[in-house]
């Protein structure tokens, strides 16, 4: 097993130590995880983020081609779909749906099935994006993940899993 670095002192240590200052009777063990993770979720969200922008599409638009994506082919939903997957307003897909239809990323259609509803597909355009930003994505979040190394990354994914499937009972 090879030796961890001295830790280092980050801001949520000083965070925790005024804590301990002006309130001692506090547990903030919580705080130490969920500050971290907040801060985290913050600064990889940013750096992926400028990825993607590269690719002219925001976190929010990356995310919705990457959905269409990931449904497989034929790369089609219904808006409705996709504002459920995303956790979006229709008002918000409607705004995402505009921009990546005018950039000839994905277009809206008639649903065969439903004449009032509509499907919304990647075009082959959109396709090859999603494709190249993932890539360009995930590099950012191994390139973070590396001063773990695999065993350690391995085993904060596993306990992630585990905390997020406590708090996810709705």
């Amino acid at each position: 097993m090879s030796e961890r670095p001295e830790q280092r002192k980050d801001p949520v240590d000083a965070i925790i130590g005024q804590w301990a200052t002006v309130r001692p009777d506090l547990d903030t063990a919580a705080m130490e995880v969920f500050g971290r993770i907040n801060r985290l979720s913050h600064a990889i969200g940013e750096r992926v983020g400028q990825a993607y922008a590269k690719f002219g599409v925001s976190r929010g638009e990356f995310d919705v081609l990457a959905t269409l994506r990931r449904s497989g082919e034929p790369y089609t939903l219904s808006p409705r779909q996709l504002s459920a997957t995303l956790m979006l307003t229709t008002g918000g897909m409607t705004g995402r749906l505009d921009k990546l239809e005018r950039a000839g990323l994905l277009r809206r259609s008639p649903d065969p099935h439903d004449r009032r509803g509509l499907q919304v597909t990647l075009t082959d355009e959109g396709l090859a994006l999603v494709d190249e930003a993932v890539g360009a994505g995930l590099a950012v979040q191994t390139e973070a993940l590396s001063v773990l190394g695999a065993e350690r990354a391995g085993q904060l994914a596993g306990l992630l899993r585990d905390l997020l499937a406590g708090t996810d009972r709705s």
